[in-house]
């Protein structure tokens, strides 16, 4: 039974069965609480930004998959995720099961920060969880089986996640003890969902028509596309200035930087691509404010407002250059996940190395860090790249070998059927679509010929966007309108 007494001030002190009391602020409390859910909102924020990328055959399964890790990962961060990644008899690299099933997990200090209680600081974290699986699945777009995505997203989390994020910010992990620096998941987060979606990438092969015009489609709903983007930047408030897990300067340090980061990142990104195509690009746009939220995550909390312009300005230009990685490596990322997530969060653990500040840091009266070049910290840098080099080869070795375990048992195998293809996962493996059947001819090469329906193997089996309407019309014996149309 949790000893709560209140003070005159509306703090509150949690007394535990030893007798050891711990003073709280409760508007600490209430903002890492309302971070949560601005974390949380995140999350539907990457199904609707990745749907709208993709073709609207497939529109619907990127949705139902950020809702599936919401739900797969809260259950696995209750059942052990939290245990393995934030317990108190941690090792260097993951925790042990003394809070299974969250036993015990209440009022006293956080592995976090001693003002923050631990029930407070799991729910906060048990969102980070949750959006990680979710930026690396959207490698599966369009040519993965739906369930098992969800036996692949716990033990995912389970063996990947928890474990990074145990040595990153667990106080026994050997990243924390040696001094890397990684406020709000430059490696546990972006790094890790990035190189895993690689690893995805490879694995499940090339989607139908790839290399050829039949993949060249431009996204089918940029409105979702702006919808998940205002939803992540939105939510990244909180995902960055919660970390500082407490309504403090360095909290709002941590927000003024993300949104200037994701400003510069946006921009620098549609210009680069202006150079080329000569048009302003709302995606080009939208996948740089990205670029430049991931880069700045894991220095939010370590740098001042002129660092975040280069965050974002390396950042963007980064990720822009390295979504031709695919082309040189051959491998089909659909929504260059690498390229915006592993690239740009080594990027941000790379440069919070020159700019990290002690001053900063210690914005909130508590963080005492020795600082990056900016303080004549010079091995900072090595730290950095450690840190860095050991969750990329990490999460991409052990999601191959969590994926090829899966291949050799039939029911568990994420690769799906041409049919499922050439249909779309929306129809093949939910039976549901995101805007029923309407404009579902483009992808299915289904056309009114003659006043009669009639499916166009050819464009179906092919990929193509769009059925050869001439042709089409020149086997029915008139380049006219068929009588009764439209």
């Amino acid at each position: 039974m949790a000893n709560i007494t209140y003070t005159s001030e509306n703090n509150f002190i949690y007394t535990d069965e030893q007798g050891n009391a711990t003073l709280y602020n409760l508007g600490d409390i209430s903002w890492v609480i309302a971070a949560t859910a601005l974390v949380w909102l995140m999350i539907p924020g990457v199904g609707f930004f990745y749907s709208g990328l993709l073709r609207r055959k497939n529109a619907l399964s990127m949705i139902w998959a950020s809702m599936m890790c919401v739900a797969v990962v809260s259950f696995e961060w209750f059942f052990w995720g939290y245990s393995l990644a934030f317990s108190d008899g941690a090792n260097a690299y993951i925790g042990d099961l003394r809070y299974f099933g969250l036993k015990g997990v209440l009022g006293q200090p956080s592995a976090g920060s001693s003002h923050i209680p631990a029930l407070v600081f799991c729910i906060y974290q048990c969102m980070f969880a949750a959006i990680t699986p979710m930026l690396a699945i959207g490698a599966i777009a369009e040519r993965a089986r739906l369930g098992p995505t969800m036996v692949f997203v716990f033990i995912w989390s389970t063996i990947v996640y928890n474990p990074i994020a145990c040595w990153t910010w667990n106080p026994a992990g050997w990243s924390f003890l040696l001094g890397g620096l990684d406020f709000a998941g430059g490696t546990p987060v972006h790094i890790s969902s990035g190189t895993a979606a690689l690893a995805i990438s490879i694995y499940l092969g090339k989607r139908r028509g790839y290399g050829t015009d039949r993949l060249a489609y431009k996204p089918h709903n940029t409105s979702y596309v702006v919808l998940g983007t205002v939803f992540l930047w939105f939510g990244w408030f909180g995902f960055n200035g919660g970390s500082a897990l407490g309504a403090n300067l360095r909290a709002v340090q941590a927000c003024i930087v993300t949104n200037l980061a994701a400003s510069v990142g946006g921009l620098t990104w549609m210009l680069m691509d202006y150079r080329l195509e000569r048009k302003w690009s709302v995606v080009g746009f939208c996948s740089g404010a990205v670029a430049g939220l991931v880069a700045i995550t894991p220095a939010s909390g370590f740098v001042g407002s002129p660092a975040a312009l280069a965050y974002g300005v390396l950042g963007g230009a980064a990720c822009n250059w390295a979504t031709q990685l695919k082309f040189l490596l051959h491998y089909d990322d659909a929504l260059d996940i690498f390229a915006v997530h592993s690239i740009g969060g080594i990027v941000g653990n790379v440069l919070t190395a020159f700019f990290a500040q002690a001053s900063v840091a210690g914005a909130d009266g508590i963080a005492v860090i020795p600082g990056g070049w900016i303080d004549h910290h010079w091995v900072q840098l090595g730290y950095q790249l450690a840190d860095s080099t050991a969750g990329f080869s990490y999460s991409f070795v052990m999601t191959m070998i969590i994926l090829y375990i899966m291949h050799f048992i039939p029911f568990l195998r994420l690769r799906t059927t041409e049919e499922a293809e050439i249909v779309g996962i929306d129809d093949y493996d939910m039976g549901e679509f995101a805007y029923d059947y309407v404009g579902l001819e483009q992808d299915l090469g289904v056309m009114d010929v003659e006043g009669g329906l009639q499916r166009e193997k050819e464009n179906a089996l092919s990929g193509g966007r769009e059925p050869d309407h001439a042709r089409v019309h020149a086997e029915s014996g008139s380049l006219e309108k068929p009588a009764g149309s439209t």
